[in-house]
């Protein structure tokens, strides 16, 4: 099933090898259950043959004969081929349930896997919604190539062949006959079937925007927007209108498709029409019996489904094909940050953080997202072509808290993002603990490193399991101490449902002081040896920022941290403060040395507080 944006994608491709290929190794694990599966449809192709013949006879011999024995027997082999067919029916739907859930377990695994290792760049980059397609909308439809539209163009070839040639074998002149009005089935078949695909795109494209306003607008931040600017009458006539439109195009395509195949139903009663008056000709002429040509007459409706089904079948192998093709598009995009061959990992962190000569620009787009899922206005966070740090060498010692502090735009947040590998150096290197951080594995870097920004992303569950998140096998002891340390426990006792309370959709039920130090106790459980706080208070009240800042002292204690504020009352206790300017350090100290040196830092302490919010 693919995206609205992208319904025109058949249009003029082909079939190519390499994604036959690729899909062949996704569904070659129930190559057996698929050749089960199409097995089943050939021997109930050839099952449905039985009951014409076994009325033919019944007609030309047994009545005739005044066999009894003879009618029964016939009779007695209709039902059980009846019983196989209906036996048959249920294998097959096992067979397809098995491999198409199958496959699509696989393909939403190995996509939700792909997208966990991709950059954070990815994300800034990325529209969750056509990424949520992939892993739902696409993954149904690649399995639909392997399941629904495979099984359907081997069956209506199956049945269309065995069909043409128990008809031939019984009169071939009728044969003929019944393939005249082939062309009355085929162009409108092939007119009508464009005609509804045209409905189809723009259904889909109406139900994209129907369902893009109420994501954007379902969310607490899109709901507040719309009632702080009051225009939920606007939204509502936004969205009556496109429903609308999805209600007629659903309507157009329900009457094409109708119309459509009730006039396949008068054609292919035109088809028995002609089987039966010429065939009573030839059956008084002596030249057929009257049982083939109730044998003919049953046959020639097996002939024009199958036929009807195999006029679109290139498109729906291609539709199919499509949904696979960019399900591998996002399992081929570069991953950009990987764990080298051989990376070991952190053991015992000491929380020593060294940058050498450390250079850095954001990768460009092509290197880091998927063209297809990227937003218009989506930006990677910089000008790629711009060094946002130039030549920065800084040694954070353990158990030193460091503050970084300068105007935006300076290299602050990204020198932090360095740290636990959100971004690669492009030049110089990064070290913690002397290891260079491209040698360590991912996990056991980012094992040690703890952060907390000023809008810490709590997940729509309750407040334990945000907290285990940290450490799934944390005791209540382990949680209340870590609440404790992080002065939120007296919060969370308050509580009706304590630790089963559920924070709602990014925290929204708590005050920003009360995310601030939940996130805060999540660290606590994580325990990491290096600390970063990127504007931790500066989005809150004094009241708020007290409570955070005496959490913080506790959380700090004994670990390396790295700081970035605004606020003086955050910077001047720091062991050291860090100026950068234009990706450069051009201050380093404790505020009475930068003081006294009477450089970048003093004068935007003497020109008030509001110079570092610059």
């Amino acid at each position: 099933m693919m995206m609205p944006g992208d319904a025109n994608a058949v249009k003029g491709k082909r079939l190519s090898s390499s994604s036959l290929r690729r899909a062949w190794q996704f569904a070659r694990p129930y190559r057996r259950m698929i050749f089960l599966f199409l097995a089943t449809i050939v021997v109930a192709a050839l099952i449905e043959l039985v009951p014409p013949f076994a009325f033919r006879r019944m007609l030309d011999v047994s009545i005739p004969s005044g066999n009894l024995r003879g009618i029964n027997i016939l009779a007695g082999l209709v039902v059980a081929s009846a019983l196989v067919d209906a036996g048959l029916a249920i294998v097959q739907r096992w067979c397809s349930s098995t491999i198409g859930e199958g496959l699509i377990y696989d393909l939403r695994v190995a996509l939700f896997s792909k997208v966990q290792r991709m950059p954070v760049a990815f994300f800034t980059r990325t529209q969750t919604g056509a990424l949520t397609s992939r892993l739902n909308n696409d993954v149904v439809g690649a399995q639909n190539a392997v399941t629904s539209t495979l099984g359907s163009v081997v069956s209506n070839v199956v049945v269309l062949t065995t069909t043409l040639i128990a008809m031939a074998a019984l009169e071939w002149r009728l044969t003929l006959l019944a393939l005249v009005v082939l062309p009355m089935f085929i162009i409108p078949a092939k007119r009508v079937g464009k005609r509804l695909q045209d409905i189809q795109r723009q259904n889909m494209t109406t139900n994209a925007e129907m369902n893009n306003q109420m994501a954007e607008r379902f969310n607490v931040a899109g709901a507040l927007l719309v009632k702080l600017f009051g225009r939920q009458s606007d939204e509502v006539g936004m969205f009556s209108g496109r429903a609308a439109m999805v209600r007629d195009t659903g309507i157009r395509a329900a009457m094409y498709g109708r119309v459509f195949f009730v006039a396949l139903g008068l054609v292919g009663a035109l088809g028995a029409a002609a089987i039966y008056g010429v065939g009573a000709h030839l059956v008084v002429s002596n030249d057929i019996s009257s049982g083939t040509l109730v044998a003919l007459a049953a046959l020639v409706t097996r002939v024009y489904q199958p036929l009807t089904g195999l006029t679109n079948a290139r498109v729906d192998l291609m539709t199919a094909m499509v949904s696979f093709e960019r399900v591998f598009e996002v399992l081929d995009a570069p991953e950009f940050i990987t764990d080298r061959p051989g990376a070991i990992d952190l053991v015992n962190p000491t929380g020593l953080v060294e940058f050498r000569d450390v250079w850095f620009r954001y990768p460009a787009a092509a290197d880091v997202t998927v063209r297809s899922l990227e937003a218009p206005s989506a930006v990677v966070g910089a000008d790629p072509d711009r060094d946002v740090l130039q030549g920065v060498s800084l040694v954070v010692r353990p158990g030193e808290t460091v503050a970084l502090v300068g105007a935006s735009g300076s290299g602050k947040t990204t020198l932090s993002g360095l740290i636990p590998r959100l971004y690669d150096v492009t030049g110089g290197a990064l070290l913690v603990d002397g290891h260079d951080v491209r040698d360590l594995t991912q996990h056991s870097l980012r094992e040690a490193i703890g952060v907390v920004s000023q809008d810490p992303h709590l997940f729509h569950e309750s407040i334990g399991q945000n907290l285990r998140y940290a450490k799934p096998d944390a005791t209540l002891e382990e949680l209340d101490a870590a609440c404790r340390g992080a002065r939120i426990m007296d919060t969370i006792a308050e509580l009706p449902d304590g630790y089963d309370t559920v924070v709602g959709e990014r925290g929204y039920r708590l005050s920003g002081g009360e995310k601030q130090r939940l996130a805060i106790a999540r660290l606590l459980l994580k325990n990491p040896a290096v600390m970063i706080l990127d504007e931790a208070t500066s989005h809150l009240d004094n009241e708020n920022e007290a409570a955070v800042q005496a959490a913080l002292e506790n959380a700090l204690e004994g670990r390396t941290a790295l700081i970035i504020a605004h606020r003086l009352s955050t910077i001047r206790d720091a062991d050291r403060i860090v100026v950068l300017a234009d990706g450069n350090v051009v201050e380093d100290g404790t505020h009475d040395e930068l003081m006294h040196l009477d450089g970048v830092y003093a004068a935007q302490v003497r020109a008030g507080e509001a110079a570092f919010l610059a």
